[in-house]
């Protein structure tokens, strides 16, 4: 954000901040939703690149098609397990997980 705009938002009474400090997310709890968008993102990424429909990883994965969107949406409802596994499936080395999360 622009240091004039956050004057202006601060003169009038507005807080400038964080969405972990806005959900007040321990550090830990922002850490691990860090993670999740990093493997949501990853999963996309990796599924586009390979040129996989969602509906075909859903069918390696034994799901549907409209939860391989919410993985990839980073929904809270998706586990990280899930994440991994489709990651996995995907042919997803150790090595390269180690780097998204890192």
């Amino acid at each position: 954000m622009e240091a004039k705009k956050r004057k202006k938002l601060e003169a009038g009474g507005w807080k400038i901040g964080g969405a972990a400090e806005f959900l007040e997310l321990t550090p830990d709890e922002a850490r691990f939703i860090e993670l999740k968008i990093a493997l949501s993102e990853s999963l996309r990424a990796e599924r586009t690149r390979q040129g996989v429909t969602q509906a075909a990883l859903a069918r390696q994965l034994g799901s549907s098609q409209s939860r391989v969107a919410k993985m990839e949406a980073g929904d809270p409802s998706v586990t990280v397990d899930l994440l991994l596994k489709a990651l996995l499936t995907l042919g997803v080395t150790k090595k390269q997980l180690a780097k998204i999360i890192c």
